[in-house]
């Protein structure tokens, strides 16, 4: 359908060398879209730009780190002069600790928060005035089920991702009149390499994912692709301030009743 068509679009999705950005870069790059993306040093960069040109997409790679924002708007501008200026924009890169909370330091905490909200403010920040020039533009911020959920050992996580969705309707409120849809993208456990030892069959907390999602699987980063496409695409031109989650059900179920 030619509502969901990118050509001709320009996309950025930071921290895109692998995993869930790789993957919806991808998606993008398929859709027709101009590939832009950033890391946080040179060698993830390089990773990044020989696994796009292995899968035969053209993509514009960055050093720059989201959270430094004399080093994004510095970035902005260099991809405005080489590449054009983004018109789709996905705040991806993000970090988790696995601290308990009474273990956990201040500056462990900070450093979450600074690279999965502040990132993405400073980053949205720096891309809408070129929207805005533009006519209109897309955002899509990465949040999660614990954007919604509590869980152990992930109280930076999960208050950075709380926040997060916060911040996309906020975004979404503003910006409206200028014609950017700022939404968010919830993935639900995803398979990806980080993950495989917590997969293997028996592991405790497999059984535990297979158990609580009612899709009775994980899920796939090819799963979160048709999601972004939408989100980036004309087709969702009166979705705003929504969060999407793809988490296969986990949300919506309150688990197994005991037999």
């Amino acid at each position: 359908m030619k509502q969901f068509d990118l050509t001709g679009k320009i996309a950025m999705v930071t921290g895109a060398s692998y995993g869930i950005g790789y993957a919806l870069a991808s998606a993008f790059a398929k859709a027709g879209a101009k590939i832009v993306f950033n890391d946080i040093n040179q060698e993830m960069v390089d990773k990044g730009l020989a696994a796009y040109k292995a899968d035969g997409i053209e993509a514009y790679g960055y050093v720059c780190d989201v959270t430094d924002e004399d080093a994004v708007y510095a970035t902005i501008a260099k991809i405005k002069k080489e590449v054009g200026i983004i018109d789709i924009l996905v705040n991806n890169a993000g970090i988790i600790k696995r601290i308990p909370a009474i273990e956990m330091s201040a500056k462990d905490f900070r450093q979450v928060i600074d690279i999965d909200l502040n990132g993405p403010f400073i980053v949205s920040k720096a891309v809408a005035p070129g929207m805005i020039e533009k006519g209109g533009g897309k955002i899509i911020n990465i949040c999660s089920m614990m954007s919604e959920l509590g869980r152990e050992t992930v109280s930076a996580y999960a208050s950075a991702k709380g926040g997060l969705k916060m911040l996309t309707k906020n975004l979404a409120c503003e910006w409206a009149e200028f014609n950017i849809q700022v939404n968010g993208i919830g993935p639900g456990y995803i398979a990806t390499p980080q993950t495989a030892p917590l997969r293997e069959p028996g592991h405790p907390f497999n059984d535990f994912i297979i158990g609580r999602t009612p899709a009775a699987r994980w899920g796939t980063p090819e799963d979160l692709q048709g999601p972004a496409v939408f989100l980036a695409s004309s087709a969702s031109d009166f979705v705003n301030g929504h969060i999407l989650y793809v988490d296969g059900g986990i949300l919506a179920y309150i688990g197994k009743q005991p037999k």
